[in-house]
């Protein structure tokens, strides 16, 4: 088996995964479960390759490592935040937008497109994975932006599910911790991680799948991520406007005046 066959397996695991959560959407009337699947679809494209590659490397147990990490700490993360009956409002707006027979669309503009993006982001999975390379620095720098961004985007999280604990916080703004230098550090945390994994694949001779962490920095940014999130939501909290001008967006730095 070709090594292109076996990636492209990757994408039927994937689609595989994605019918089962179609399926118990159905049961449930209910596609928030997507966004804990997220995760889910990367990890198995991993073990995939892994598995179909058979060569044991040091450099595929390190990204099997990372890569499993990250999966089940989101996945669990996102599971207990959207635990309920009641569906996302992204996904609600989602299902208005495309009735009637919404329950059969979903299979592919929910569950159908995120297999598919994540196959693609899975690159530098797939590229690290299959080489035979030995480890060098550059794996050793991939593992360091892992790092810093998999404990920003969990301290980033931590925070967010304090604040919004308290029930005094009701429509107020968090602007304090990792919040207070960008508005959305657990979503620059997600991009470094992405970016880790591809200096990990760039070592291993994998430059070309540099399109995944720019997909993942795209999809951060201007599709599913910041630009989503931050349509409406200055209507919903008037005081975001303050938020949005003295803070950035994604990269952390200093706000731009005392909050």
């Amino acid at each position: 088996m070709i090594h292109w066959q076996i990636y492209l397996n990757g994408l039927m695991s994937m689609a595989l995964l994605a019918l089962v959560g179609w399926l118990v959407s159905l049961f449930r009337k209910n596609v928030t479960h997507v966004d804990s699947m997220w995760s889910l679809f990367l990890m198995l494209s991993a073990y995939t390759y892994a598995l179909l590659l058979n060569d044991l490397t040091p450099r595929m147990f390190l990204v099997l490592f990372l890569v499993s990490l990250w999966a089940i700490r989101l996945c669990v993360y996102l599971t207990w935040r959207n635990w309920g009956p009641h569906e996302d409002h992204r996904y609600v707006a989602i299902r208005q937008n495309n009735e009637p027979h919404f329950w059969i669309k979903s299979i592919y503009i929910i569950f159908g497109l995120q297999a598919v993006l994540a196959w693609i982001i899975s690159m530098p999975l797939f590229g690290a994975i299959e080489s035979k390379v030995l480890l060098t620095r550059l794996d050793v720098l991939g593992g360091i932006v892992f790092t810093i961004g998999f404990v920003w985007e969990t301290i980033a999280d931590w925070q967010l599910s304090i604040f919004k604990a308290n029930t005094n916080n009701k429509g107020k703004v968090l602007n304090t911790g990792l919040w207070r230098y960008s508005r959305h550090p657990n979503y620059f945390g997600e991009c470094c991680v992405w970016w880790g994994f591809y200096l990990i694949a760039a070592a291993a001779g994998a430059w070309c799948t540099i399109v995944g962490p720019i997909l993942m920095t795209l999809l951060l940014l201007k599709v599913s991520g910041v630009a989503l999130l931050e349509k409406d939501i200055a209507e919903r909290r008037p005081a975001y406007l303050s938020y949005i001008q003295n803070t950035n967006a994604f990269i952390p730095w200093f706000p731009k005046r005392s909050q």
